[in-house]
């Protein structure tokens, strides 16, 4: 009898070699970058009101589903949102707007004892030895042309923002309709869609957490702070808590922001004891909610780490202006979202950035 010949398995296909080396992928890949940063940077007053626009609608977004649910039509229920939406525009642009009439008064009221406390500073860092240029520089800052030239400059970019609010509202009432539409995306499209609109339920739902937290912390802060400056009877205490409140959305340094108006102010209608106790109430309840208790609630929300949140900050902020300081976090998880978590191969780098991912299983054994 013939042996029968064993049958061998066919030989594995050969995988062709990559066209690009990975240094070189990864030079492609920061060029590219740095050109879409460079486009986005020369868009920033399109941009910035088109990311914000987003992130409210975003946040409001949840408000049709129980409307729907009662059988209201879509339509309804989208108009809903852009009222919900308008609101929270309307109210913040309220508070900005009181919080700044009412600086400028403070200028007003007190350029005399600004000016008279600039011309004690400078007597007391000359008595340390510094020359003139260097006490000169520093008692700029209490002068009253200095705060009122500053000023000039925040109304100059309230009218800017202004402006961007046109387009905030126009925009509002496009990605609310829009939104109504995307949300039966995957019954229109199955299986087919559903990871990319998980990664998309994912990120809106880290964006609604995290200005939730931030709110939530912000308003803590904000009446803690306002009753603390009105007992020790700082002017204009509710100016304070407003920007106390505001700069709550800045992660890390927002409160050393919202910190130096009222601590000038103390200095200047009551000297250094009644600085001292600012920065004192400051360091004890802004340090502790802010930097100590409610980074770990961001991170949990968000799953980003603390270096690139702070880091966040700086960089979305030289790319689109004042507003990537308040939108850097949803900014960041949209970079996220684009462009690590689609490619299985960058989980370290997920990982890196704070998410809670894990290391992928072991494949299972092939047989022979």
């Amino acid at each position: 009898m013939r042996r029968r010949e064993p049958v061998l398995p066919p030989p594995a296909p050969v995988q062709p070699a990559p066209a690009l080396s990975p240094a070189l992928r990864v030079l492609v890949g920061l060029a590219a970058a740095v050109i879409a940063l460079a486009g986005l940077f020369f868009a920033r007053d399109v941009a910035g009101p088109l990311v914000l626009a987003a992130v409210i609608v975003i946040i409001c977004h949840p408000v049709r589903y129980p409307l729907e649910r009662r059988g209201w039509p879509r339509w309804a229920a989208t108009t809903s949102v852009i009222v919900v939406a308008y609101l929270i525009l309307v109210v913040l642009g309220l508070l900005l707007f009181f919080a700044g009439t009412q600086f400028v008064r403070l200028v007003a009221d007190y350029s005399d004892q600004l000016q008279a406390t600039a011309q004690s500073a400078m007597s007391w860092l000359s008595s340390f030895g510094l020359n003139a240029e260097v006490t000169g520089a520093a008692a700029s800052v209490l002068q009253p042309s200095t705060i009122v030239s500053f000023v000039a400059s925040l109304g100059g970019t309230a009218v800017g923002i202004l402006t961007a609010l046109f387009f905030v509202f126009a925009y509002v009432i496009f990605m609310a309709a829009d939104g109504s539409r995307y949300a039966h995306a995957e019954t229109s499209f199955g299986a087919v869609a559903g990871p990319m609109l998980q990664r998309f339920r994912d990120f809106n739902s880290g964006v609604r957490r995290y200005y939730v937290v931030n709110a939530s912390f912000g308003a803590v802060v904000a009446i803690i702070d306002g009753l603390a400056l009105w007992a020790l009877g700082i002017p204009a205490p509710a100016v304070w808590a407003i920007l106390a409140f505001v700069t709550n959305f800045i992660p890390n340094i927002g409160f050393v922001i919202g910190l130096i108006p009222p601590a000038l102010l103390a200095l200047v209608v009551g000297g250094w004891p009644l600085t001292l106790a600012v920065i004192a109430i400051y360091a004890v309840v802004n340090v502790t909610l802010q930097v100590l208790i409610q980074p770990k609630f961001v991170s949990d929300a968000v799953s980003l780490s603390l270096t690139l949140s702070f880091f966040s900050v700086i960089f979305w902020t030289f790319i689109i202006g004042p507003l990537g300081a308040i939108l850097s976090i949803p900014l960041t998880l949209l970079v996220r979202a684009l462009v690590l978590d689609p490619d299985p191969g960058a989980r370290w780098l997920r990982w890196l950035s704070g998410d809670s991912v894990t290391a992928d299983p072991d494949p299972p054994h092939q047989p022979a």
